[in-house]
């Protein structure tokens, strides 16, 4: 699941932030305090959470680091194959060029299949649900309670996403001869529905709501489909296993953050709403 909706950025960006990367040091924290930063893995091109330097996610290591007394540090790179070799480059171990591991990676899924297949890691304070939504617009749909009203109309999604893996094989393919496709991500279909270009789009709730949040145009739900995963998956910061001192500072800052609203406030800037 986690794989449908990272996107893989451009290799050579990884480059730019080795040295640092390399003086983590996989999340020791004597070392940490020693260098005076933290070094905060953040996925390339994956908006709202983080898309050329900006985003959720990048708001949030530079809080997370601030809270827990330290200067920020960005390690952007480009998601791998599949998750475990994202936290092996990330977490635990490094890149065989070189670079990483950094401190903490962020948006990483709370899921148990994931941590058993991945000892050497631990997941923790977690800090968002994401959820599978549609958008349409209320005027040219008054209501959406089957994927059926959507029959011949033309619908956006990113074909290489969990939404598009839903909408292209809903209903024996109902809707395929009228899915836009080729969309980058969640954000550029919510963008088609807002000039007009198609009546609904689907996405990641975090992709849809940072463009039609706040617009009463436009109704998000959930997408009327049964293998659609209802209640979501938590996202939290992963770190090394052994990184004890590390994850209870982590810990502490996400709870201080979410207790005096500095957490929330970094969502409704983006113009998600802060779920959990």
């Amino acid at each position: 699941m986690r794989r449908a909706f990272l996107r893989r950025g451009a290799a050579a960006a990884l480059a730019l932030a080795l040295p640092a990367a390399r003086a983590a040091q996989g999340g020791d924290w004597a070392r940490i305090r020693q260098r005076g930063s933290l070094v905060v893995g953040l996925y390339q091109e994956m908006p709202p959470f983080h898309d050329g330097g900006r985003g959720i996610d990048a708001d949030l290591g530079r809080a997370l680091a601030a809270e827990m007394g330290l200067g920020f540090s960005a390690l952007p790179f480009a998601a791998g194959e599949n998750m475990g070799d994202d936290l092996r480059n990330m977490v635990w171990k490094g890149h065989y060029l070189g670079w990483g591991p950094a401190d903490v990676l962020l948006h990483v899924p709370l899921d148990p299949p994931l941590l058993r297949d991945n000892p050497q890691v631990r997941v923790l304070a977690p800090y968002y649900r994401e959820r599978v939504l549609i958008a349409f617009d209320r005027r040219r749909l008054p209501a959406l309670d089957a994927i059926s009203a959507l029959r011949g109309q033309p619908v956006a999604v990113a074909g290489l996403s969990l939404a598009g893996w839903l909408l292209i094989g809903a209903e024996g393919g109902l809707l395929r001869e009228h899915l836009q496709t080729r969309m980058a991500d969640g954000v550029a279909a919510a963008a088609a529905l807002q000039r007009g270009e198609v009546v609904a789009a689907a996405g990641l709730a975090s992709e849809l709501e940072s463009v039609l949040g706040g617009d009463e145009r436009f109704a998000l739900q959930p997408l009327p489909l049964p293998r659609a995963p209802r209640d979501g998956w938590a996202v939290g910061c992963a770190v090394r296993k052994d990184a004890t001192e590390l994850a209870t500072g982590l810990q502490q800052a996400m709870a201080a953050l979410r207790a005096d609203g500095r957490l929330q406030a970094i969502f409704r800037r983006h113009r998600v709403e802060p779920l959990l």
